[in-house]
């Protein structure tokens, strides 16, 4: 299982790169707030000051998703083998091959394209539960369930 491996620490990369980004544009936000001087005119002040507060506000809230998705991949063991479709499994169908873990969207890994999606995302729903050699409509096409790791 070490193409699960791979694509985990892919989205654990990803997910970290999303933190460190909420985390440096929250510090550049709040910087921003105290460098904002007083002017003559007071409310440029506040306005700067509070525009500057929203920016802050913003990337919390995407520093809190990011943190979520980390949390997820903490509950997902890539050594762990799966006979059905469910967190942690590695999909290979007639549509392509599916990490599902986190919506990290394409991966490339040893030179081929993976997708890693959430388990909550429509076509994770769809497969969810099934195995190898069976086959689930999506959207009005039959996905054959290749192989399940």
């Amino acid at each position: 299982m070490m193409i699960k491996n791979e694509l985990h620490a892919a989205c654990q990369a990803y997910v970290q790169q999303r933190i460190d980004a909420a985390q440096q544009a929250m510090q550049a936000a709040q910087e921003s707030a105290n460098n904002e001087t007083k002017s003559s005119a007071g409310d440029k002040y506040e306005t700067g000051r509070a525009m500057a507060q929203e920016e802050r506000n913003r990337n919390a809230v995407q520093l809190q998703e990011a943190l979520k998705l980390q949390a997820e991949l903490t509950r997902i063991d890539p050594e762990k083998a799966c006979d059905t479709v469910r967190p942690g499994a590695l999909v290979a169908t007639n549509l392509g091959q599916f990490y599902l873990s986190i919506s990290a969207g394409k991966l490339i890994s040893d030179g081929k394209e993976y997708f890693a999606v959430s388990s909550a995302a429509p076509i994770a729903v769809a497969m969810n539960g099934k195995r190898a050699g069976e086959e689930v409509l999506f959207n009005g096409k039959k996905i054959q369930i290749a192989e399940v790791a």
